[in-house]
């Protein structure tokens, strides 16, 4: 069973960029056909979809968050990451690592089979 881990500071500061890296185990990011996506949850509100790595290394991101977001991977260590820069504190948020989407509907979350815990993000001076 594939296995997603997130990890990266649990604390940003307004303005800064967020960093967060997803570690995947019992299975390659580089297996054909599959999508490897960020996803966050703030409070109160619903699953929003950020952005996506694809098994071929191309990416995909939310129109409102692609000015500011950096999906990349290491294939040596099976991990892919998250940049978002100029973070507001209203993007704390549990943020997801997750596989499945697909290109035309990434918003459609029961499609994705493997989900990390998540990790909580706080934006705050």
């Amino acid at each position: 069973q594939v296995q997603l881990q997130e990890s990266g500071p649990g604390l940003v500061k307004p303005s800064q960029t967020l960093s967060l890296t997803c570690t995947v185990s019992r299975g390659s990011i580089t297996t054909s056909y599959y999508r490897w996506n960020w996803i966050r949850q703030s409070p109160g509100m619903g699953l929003e979809w950020m952005g996506v790595i694809a098994y071929d290394g191309s990416t995909d991101y939310s129109p409102s968050l692609k000015s500011r977001t950096s999906i990349s991977r290491d294939t040596s260590k099976n991990q892919f990451s998250l940049q978002l820069s100029s973070v507001t504190p209203e993007e704390t948020a549990v943020y997801y690592c997750a596989r499945g989407g697909s290109y035309y509907y990434p918003n459609r979350f029961y499609e994705y089979d493997y989900w990390g815990q998540g990790t909580q993000v706080t934006v705050s001076s």
